[in-house]
């Protein structure tokens, strides 16, 4: 039986997504923000399109032995995680013994989220806050939040990975989803403008990034609502 090479590139094309995660850490250590999230981008794109590239592929049946799943889930909690606590408490957003005890909680509340079973329903939305660690570290860096305001919005957003509050997955969950697309494609293009021009972001992108954001959590009550 030849060797399903055409699998095996799916699985190392995701794995590119832990490469991402280790410049990100190491821009971080170098205090390049930007590249910081540049590199946590790419590694969300990777994520958002490696599934398609998988099932076309037929992954699953070729190289049973080797779960995308648990690849994903790996690099998920650096890229989407870890790499953005130690992007806070680096930056000094979460300073001193504080920022450390906030930045653990991070990663206790999204070890729960990641090892759940259950963390997503029926229409492909998370349970609970989908530990989008990256996208809410992205925020505090564009808006450069105050150390008080970033610790209120930690303890905000690990108290709501326990609470089974669904969050629409913006690629597939159906409810509104043209309209999701667009904002998606909009928060894409502001995030890329940010990082070009340099944090923190300027009026126009704040007002577009807080809208984005406001659709989101708008969306996230409308499903529950609709259940």
């Amino acid at each position: 039986m030849p060797f399903p090479w055409q699998a095996a590139l799916v699985h190392l094309f995701t794995g590119l997504g832990a490469v991402c995660g280790l410049l990100a850490a190491r821009a971080v250590m170098l205090g390049a923000w930007e590249q910081v999230f540049a590199w946590l981008g790419l590694a969300l794109v990777i994520d958002g399109i490696d599934g398609t590239f998988a099932r076309m592929a037929k992954v699953a049946e070729r190289l049973p032995r080797f779960s995308g799943d648990r690849l994903d889930l790996v690099i998920d909690y650096v890229t989407y995680v870890l790499v953005p606590a130690l992007a806070l408490v680096q930056a000094g957003f979460l300073p001193g013994g504080l920022g450390l005890l906030l930045a653990s909680l991070i990663l206790l509340s999204s070890l729960f989220h990641f090892s759940d079973t259950e963390s997503k329903a029926e229409d492909h939305s998370f349970v609970g806050f989908p530990a989008i660690w990256n996208i809410v570290a992205f925020y505090v860096f564009a808006f450069q939040m105050a150390p008080w305001a970033v610790a209120l919005l930690v303890l905000v957003c690990v108290v709501l990975t326990f609470v089974p509050q669904p969050w629409a997955h913006p690629m597939r969950t159906p409810m509104l989803l043209p309209v999701t697309l667009a904002v998606s494609v909009v928060w894409g293009v502001t995030a890329l403008l940010v990082l070009w021009s340099g944090f923190p972001a300027g009026p126009v992108a704040k007002v577009l990034l807080f809208l984005c954001a406001a659709y989101g959590l708008a969306l996230a009550f409308l499903r529950r609502s609709a259940r």
